[in-house]
């Protein structure tokens, strides 16, 4: 251990195997500060190591670890809360709840080191909300209700309804793929069998359409298209590129995201249905953040971030003018376009019988039933549109492929008849 002028000490072990190096800074009972590296099984390890040598852990990371850690899963959300709630409830100590939390055998690597750095965080002083925060890979809303729950002294319960939360829309995100997974293994079965048809059929008329004298224009073009697909068909996979880019590019602007938003509330059948769904996970969010004890104006500003649709949320200025004005929840949500009327009515019950909190979430519970079976009536129509729309576009290129045949043969029939 080798001192500096400026009194830094740097400190290194060498590492062994089967464990990780961290480099780490603390400081010793002087206060001055040691930075280096060593080798511990984990942070919790690391921590008990240098205490042991009569220094004080201030921050460490494992060695390759500087890329941002991605943002958690609302299934890793809910494992993490359920455990948490569990842990606090039967009277564990915080920090000796997120060190059993680091320790479970059954997380990933990348959890284990966000939640190891929750616990460095913590141990250094911070509240929990704020070492969550610190990681960037936590939601608003659940960054909101725990430290709504700090505040009160009830954060084992917060935690609890964050779980039940996360599980709710880890479900409604499970729903959602298992009913789209059909209607996408059937569109790409129909664009698997129009390439075959295009690329390996088609060229195998091309000797007998050269032999007419004339052929349909639907015809032409088709074989046209078929020949372009042959020949220079990655052409055709730049144009799509380009087209997902320019959408994307498209869809930053938020002039035309809010468009685009607004369009999808108003579309035919599908309208209603997105509106159903955005509704629900505004009553879920709001419902969660004010029973934890949030004021309902940061809570609004909490939950629009949840909506999924940048044109509801683009009201949400004036909603939040007015409940600071005094004007009541449901007065205000009134003339938010896009979400079910049913919402303001049932939170205009729990205005007027004080049971506010209880009324959100009776209508988030009803709202996400009726979201649940407008994804179900979503992928009812459309599993029969796609089918439709396959059925046309091969029927059609049979058209074009049998119209100049049978006009063919139908010309010869007549000439051996005269």
């Amino acid at each position: 251990m080798a001192a500096s002028n400026n009194h830094r000490l740097t400190v290194t072990v060498k590492p062994n195997s089967g464990h990780t190096l961290f480099r780490y800074t603390a400081k010793d009972i002087d206060g001055k500060v040691v930075r280096g590296a060593m080798e511990a099984a984990d942070y919790d390890t690391l921590y008990t190591q240098l205490l042991a040598q009569g220094l004080y852990l201030q921050s460490a990371t494992r060695r390759g670890a500087g890329r941002k850690p991605r943002t958690l899963r609302p299934q890793e959300l809910s494992d993490l809360c359920r455990q948490l709630s569990t842990l606090l409830a039967s009277g564990v100590s915080l920090v000796r709840a997120l060190t059993i939390i680091s320790q479970d055998e059954g997380i990933s690597a990348g959890l284990r080191r966000i939640y190891e750095s929750v616990l460095g965080e913590v141990r250094k002083g911070s509240s929990l909300s704020a070492a969550l925060e610190a990681q960037q890979v936590f939601p608003p809303l659940m960054l909101g209700m725990i430290r709504a729950g700090e505040g009160s002294g009830k954060l084992d319960q917060v935690a609890e309804r964050l779980a039940i939360h996360y599980e709710k829309a880890h479900q409604m995100n499970q729903q959602v793929k298992s009913a789209l997974m059909y209607p996408m293994i059937l569109a790409i079965l129909a664009v698997a069998v129009v390439i075959v048809i295009v690329t390996f059929v088609l060229p195998q008329f091309s000797d007998l359409f050269s032999t007419m004298d004339s052929l349909p224009g639907v015809t032409l073009a088709l074989m046209a298209f078929s020949g372009f697909m042959v020949t220079k068909w990655y052409l055709m996979i730049l144009g799509v590129a380009a087209v997902v880019m320019v959408i994307r590019s498209l869809l930053r602007i938020p002039a035309v995201r809010l468009e685009m938003d607004r369009r999808k509330l108003k579309m035919p059948v599908f309208g209603p249905l997105n509106q159903v769904i955005c509704t629900a996970r505004f009553a879920r969010t709001i419902s969660s953040l004010y029973s934890s004890g949030l004021p309902i104006v940061t809570a609004l500003q909490t939950a629009r971030d949840t909506i999924g649709n940048a044109y509801i949320v683009s009201q949400f200025d004036d909603v939040l003018v007015q409940v600071r004005s005094g004007v009541s929840l449901s007065a205000a949500l009134e003339a938010v376009d896009g979400f079910q009327r049913k919402l303001c009515s049932s939170i205009a019950v729990g205005e007027e019988t004080g049971r506010l909190d209880s009324m959100l979430d009776s209508i988030a519970d009803s709202m996400e039933y009726d979201a649940q079976q407008a994804s179900k009536r979503m992928m009812t129509i459309l599993e029969p549109m796609l089918i439709v729309l396959m059925a046309f576009v091969v029927g059609f290129i049979i058209i074009a492929v049998m119209s100049p045949i049978i006009g063919s043969y139908s010309a010869i029939e007549s000439s051996g008849n005269v």
